[in-house]
């Protein structure tokens, strides 16, 4: 589907098609038979600038054709599998492509949580014919999303371990396993990301450098990018610990249960010994018949159950 954005007073409008310059395109599935060939065809652009970001698995770069630039960069999206062992968040890359009057953007998310920030107006100064502006303030709001997820997932991460003080179930931990792998996603985002970011700066691939404002931003989303980058290292190192803690305490209550049972054990077998030797076909004490020798019998083998409760308590064993 193919969406044509334009600025008009401060705010983005969408247009029917694209009847003036400095607009944004957004192409986001569903894809119509040949519609990406024939954006291809009609910006005189490579096939690979528009298939290239629909793949998931595609790293951050970017590339230069005759006048076109290509920008893949990594962002943050809420998983749509529903297992528990699958990540909270996932990463898919979004193609931004600048020709030479327009910004095109490319992505597999039919809603993209960063593109409908700008499309529902909740970004403000936004100036579609400024494409190197447009292209830094999309790089932000996705810094801002990461940042904003990686909130989320140390919020998340605090309320499993409160219910893992209570009930070590399989739930918690699993939950604790999707929040690890939506980090290690993040951290592999975050450094191609800011590869990219740094070799954009170096080489002037925005030709920003002349103004100042414009550098003075890039430069603040690259610091923005790094500190999100170490957050997610954080909550990652913090994560690993957690769930180390947690196993050492799951096996250490279970051997404590071992051990209880085991004693339990042994004390009840004290008077079932003593028991199984009134079955014997040997003259016992206690055979003559009197009341009293059943109650002492059982006054015995308790007494004795005693002590070897009193001698378990005094080695700390019980």
């Amino acid at each position: 589907m193919i969406s044509y954005y334009a600025s008009r007073n401060g705010r983005l409008e969408e247009m029917d098609s694209l009847v003036e310059e400095g607009c944004w395109i957004s192409l986001t599935p569903p894809f119509e038979a040949d519609e990406l060939a024939r954006v291809a065809n009609d910006f005189d652009l490579p096939p690979d600038f528009l298939t290239d970001p629909l793949d998931t698995d595609e790293r951050s770069r970017y590339e230069r054709e005759d006048d076109a630039r290509l920008i893949v960069l990594n962002t943050p999206l809420l998983s749509a599998g529903d297992g528990d062992n699958d990540g909270i968040y996932i990463t898919a890359p979004i193609g931004l492509i600048l020709v030479e009057d327009h910004l095109i953007t490319v992505t597999s998310s039919a809603s993209h949580p960063v593109l409908k920030l700008f499309t529902e107006n909740k970004v403000r100064n936004v100036d579609t014919a400024r494409r190197q502006h447009f292209v830094l303030r999309i790089f932000e709001q996705t810094v801002y999303r990461y940042l904003t997820c990686l909130k989320r997932l140390n919020v998340k991460r605090n309320m499993i371990e409160q219910e893992l003080y209570e009930s070590s179930q399989n739930k918690e931990l699993k939950q604790l396993l999707s929040i690890e792998k939506s980090l290690v996603y993040f951290i592999n985002a975050l450094n191609g990301n800011e590869l990219l970011k740094m070799k954009m700066k170096r080489t002037d691939f925005l030709a920003i450098r002349h103004d100042e404002d414009l550098a003075d931003l890039f430069e603040d989303i690259i610091i923005d990018n790094g500190q999100a980058l170490e957050m997610a290292n954080i909550y990652t190192n913090i994560l690993n610990g957690t769930m180390s803690a947690f196993g050492s305490i799951i096996s250490n209550n279970l051997n404590i249960t071992i051990q209880r049972l085991t004693l339990i054990t042994i004390i009840l077998t004290v008077p079932m010994v003593i028991a199984s030797f009134f079955g014997m076909n040997v003259t016992v004490p206690y055979q003559s018949g009197s009341v009293w020798a059943f109650f002492g019998i059982i006054l015995i083998s308790v007494l004795m159950s005693v002590a070897v409760i009193a001698y378990f308590r005094r080695k700390r064993m019980f």
